[in-house]
Parts: structure tokens; sequence; C-alpha cells
């Protein structure tokens, strides 16, 4: 049986990576899905790929650190398909520095990205999700939240009010039948983030001999996990910070 059957799902960073595998994952669960991304290409080729499986996607080429965008992107899908049950936030600008170099024009686009479009996206939720039916909001933290990590003192911040944004709009929005949840994911070597680590192979080996399980997570993990968090199975969870990382976090081997 399909778990996500008739529901609307808004997912942003949905053209590559871990965005991406939910898109794909609430599709083949029956949910249409709203593709936004800041790319055109990688939106529309989620799109296809989705409607290639028999699936019902749109692309939402935006820029979802603008509240009008999306605002406008939410009213559009919920215009088509009548209602919204699923927002997914995925989007985020990454860089790795030293403090000593980070700049002001760094740090506005990375939290404009990376924390305040979840302000918006929860805005549309309030705007369009039923009454009395409610629906579900997933955010993508990080480890980093809470570990000491040099050259990441940005995304780190970030992804720890990521965290704590995800459990007081749980309590917020628990009234309106909306739960709100974080996925945790430890190292996913996607494109993007292997671009971002110079593809460093060395690097990868040594976080996956620090994974208990004995293997690197994948973007489907992560998927897989939102869409159980999406369904009815997980009814009575909110503000959960659902780690997936294999145990690599707790890991205290060498």
């Amino acid at each position: 049986m399909l778990r996500l059957k008739g529901q609307v799902a808004f997912v942003t960073g949905a053209g590559r990576g871990i965005g991406r595998a939910m898109a794909l994952a609430f599709a083949a669960e029956g949910a249409i899905v709203g593709v936004a991304d800041i790319d055109p290409l990688t939106a529309k080729s989620t799109v296809r790929e989705i409607e290639e499986h028999a699936g019902t996607a749109r692309a939402f080429p935006i820029d979802v650190s603008r509240r009008d965008d999306v605002l406008r992107s939410v009213a559009e899908l919920v215009s088509e398909f009548g209602r919204l049950d699923i927002v997914a936030n995925n989007a985020i600008m990454f860089r790795s520095e030293p403090l000593s170099e980070v700049r002001e024009d760094t740090i506005e686009r990375m939290i404009s990205v990376g924390l305040k479009s979840l302000f918006w996206t929860a805005q549309a939720a309030l705007l369009h999700m039923h009454a009395e039916r409610g629906g579900v909001i997933i955010n993508n933290t990080s480890p980093v939240a809470e570990l000491g990590v040099a050259r990441l003192g940005v995304y780190s911040a970030i992804k720890g009010g990521v965290t704590s944004l995800t459990r007081s709009l749980a309590v917020e929005f628990g009234p309106r039948r909306i739960r709100v949840n974080a996925v945790c994911p430890s190292s996913v070597p996607t494109p993007g983030a292997r671009e971002l680590n110079n593809n460093d192979d060395a690097l990868y080996e040594a976080r996956r001999r620090r994974t208990p399980l004995g293997r690197l997570g994948t973007a489907e993990d992560i998927a897989a996990a939102a869409v159980f968090l999406s369904s009815a199975d997980a009814s009575f969870i909110t503000a959960a910070v659902l780690r997936i990382d294999g145990g690599a976090t707790v890991y205290g081997g060498s």
C-alpha cells in the first residue's frame, strides 16, 4: 500500500542530493511533489524522473530565501492540486572556511538559504495545511549542531538554529495538528557533498571506519526516514531529531 497516496509535498533543495531523493521517495509512495530548487535544470530533471515512474510533480525554480517566492510557489501547488500535506526543507548553501576569513555576504547568504527559508515554508504550511487533517514539516539538520567542527562555524550555527526551530515549531504548530521533526544525517557522499570535499576518497574512508555499521549513509537512507516521518506510522511523533548516521556520532573508538 502506498503510504502517501493522494498527499501533496513541497520539497526544497530537491534538484540534487538528499532533497532529490526525498522528492523521488515521496512520489514513489503516491505523493504529488512540488520540486523547489534554485537551479531550473536540476529541478526539471527531478520532475522528469518522477514522471518517468508514473508520478506527478511540478518544478519551482525559486530562491527559497525569498518569502514571496516560497509563498507564491506553494500557493500555486495548492491551487492546482487542492491541498498541502508535507513540507521538507533541504535547501542549503555550504561553505567551509576559517572563521578569520568569513565575510558578511557569506553569512547572510548561508543564513538566508539554510535558516530563514524554514520560516517561509512554515508560514506556507500554516496557510495551506488543513485545519483538521494537519500535516508534516521535516527539516534537515546535522550532527554539527552539537559537535564542534573547525571551519564550520557558520554552518554549525545554522544547523543549531534548525534543530531549535524544529522543536519550537512542534510546540507552536501542535494544536494545528502539524507535526514538525528533523532528520539528522551523518556523512552522505552525494555528488554535491563530494565536490565540496574535493572528491577526497580518503576522507570518506576515514568516516566509514568511524561508523559502527561499517558504511556511509546514502541519500535514499535519509529519504526513507522522511517517508516514515510523513506517514501515519509516525502520527504521534513530533519535535524529534532522528539521527540517521549508522552510530557515527556516538562512536567512541579510534
